[in-house]
């Protein structure tokens, strides 16, 4: 496994670095043979240590966790437990999708744009859309089913998950509603 331990305008020592590697591998070692990398970030806010831990596994998901404490050995444990938690409630799941993968998913290359209204007037004169590029990023889309999107886009705690669907490559949406609900967009079956 390929760890990235960083912090933002701070020192992270030797001791820590191996405290970190120590720990993640023995959760890890609980609920997944197989993670790929892990990418943790230690910062500073005002008097705490935050910790952003992010971890992906060669089954697709990604899980994250983020943790606030006063000490930066806390605000790690802190975001290791938050993250022990959201494997420990998908470990079956996680078993029940991916006991049959004997391959990593399979990941596509995408361009991601964000975009800003251009201030050019207030008024577009026609029904285009008058926008400017302000970041581009590149993404990747994961070849999965659509129950392990959805367990993927909860286990990041993100509000939408672009992937391509294992049973025809299309590309799928899955997101949350307003009402709580998940909703699926599946172009392939409209029509």
């Amino acid at each position: 496994m390929r760890y990235q331990i960083s912090g933002k305008q701070i020192d992270i020592g030797n001791a820590l670095q191996t405290h970190v590697q120590t720990e993640t591998g023995d959760m890890l070692a609980k609920y997944s043979g197989r993670p790929t990398d892990a990418n943790v970030v230690f910062s500073k806010s005002g008097h705490e240590y935050v910790c952003e831990t992010v971890i992906h596994l060669s089954t697709g998901l990604t899980a994250q966790a983020r943790g606030h404490e006063p000490e930066i050995y806390a605000a790690f444990d802190s975001a290791l437990e938050k993250m022990d938690k959201q494997l420990r409630r998908y470990k079956r799941r996680l078993k029940d999708h991916h006991k049959e993968r004997s391959q990593p998913v399979e990941l596509s290359d995408a361009g991601s744009y964000i975009l800003a209204p251009s201030d050019e007037s207030g008024e577009a004169e026609d029904d285009t859309v008058s926008a400017m590029i302000i970041a581009e990023t590149e993404m990747k889309i994961p070849l999965l089913s659509a129950g392990e999107a959805v367990m993927q886009m909860e286990l990041a705690n993100a509000p939408a998950l672009v992937f391509r669907n294992e049973k025809h490559k299309g590309i799928n949406v899955v997101y949350r509603r307003d009402d709580g609900n998940i909703s699926w967009v599946d172009p392939k079956n409209l029509g």
